[in-house]
Order: structure tokens, then C-alpha cells, then sequence
């Protein structure tokens, strides 16, 4: 259901810095980019696509309260990587990889925040390794 989701910048160069390494951890990339800076992650254009751009309205880039970004890991090791990546690329942690409540559900996640201050969840569902 979801094509994409887009979270703002106040500095595009360093986002995409930011975004070009984490997005390798778990196989995708940059996949697009336009003269005003829109700029798409994901594994193809075919799949639903993390994306980062300075505001259109020219206003500063500013994060939602509430707003949430999750990345789905194909497992708890890329889960555990994503954050881990997140954390040497600068990010700040909203809370380290473990298994969530309730347990029964084995929502596996990490918690962080982008270099602009947009929160991102790194997720796995069900896979036990």
C-alpha cells in the first residue's frame, strides 16, 4: 500500500551521506534524484521508497511529533545493523534493538532518530534469528 514516504532536511548533502550508507545495510539504494533535491531510497523503483528533501515551501525542515518512519529488516541481524549503522553515522538512540511487547507478536525493533531528527524504526516480525 505504501509507494513512498518522504521526511525533510535542512541539509541535503549530509541527508544524503546519511541515507547512502544506511541504505546499503539492508540492499537498497539511491534510486532517484531531481534538480531540486528529491531524493528517493529503496530497492527499485518498483517498491516502496524512502525519500528525502528539503521542504517545498522553503521553510526550515522540521520533524512531526508522532511521525515515524519504519524500514522492515529481512531479519534481527539487519535490524541490529541498521541501528548500529545509524548510530555511526551520527543518529541518536530512541531505543536499542530488542523484542518489543507483546512478546507474542516477535516485533523485533531499534529505535533512532536521522541527523535532522526524524525517527526511523528498524522492524522485524516474526523471524527468530
Amino acid at each position: 500500500m505504501i509507494g513512498y514516504a518522504t521526511i525533510g532536511t535542512n541539509d541535503l548533502e549530509k541527508a544524503r551521506g546519511f541515507y547512502d550508507a544506511l541504505a546499503g545495510v539492508i540492499g537498497a539504494k539511491r534510486v532517484m534524484q531531481l534538480d531540486e533535491g528529491f531524493t528517493g531510497y529503496g530497492k527499485d523503483m518498483t517498491q516502496p521508497m524512502l525519500c528525502v528533501t528539503p521542504p517545498f515551501n522553503g521553510e526550515d525542515a522540521t520533524p512531526g511529533n508522532g511521525a515515524m518512519v519504519a524500514l522492515q529488516a529481512e531479519n534481527r541481524a539487519e535490524v541490529d545493523a541498521l541501528h548500529a549503522k545509524a548510530m555511526e553515522l551520527g543518529a541518536s538512540d530512541e531505543g536499542a534493538p530488542g523484542l518489543r511487547e507483546p512478546e507474542e507478536m516477535r516485533f523485533y525493533a531499534a529505535y533512532f532518530r536521522d541527523l535532522d531528527g526524524n525517527k526511523l524504526c528498524a522492524f522485524n516480525v516474526g523471524s527468530g534469528d
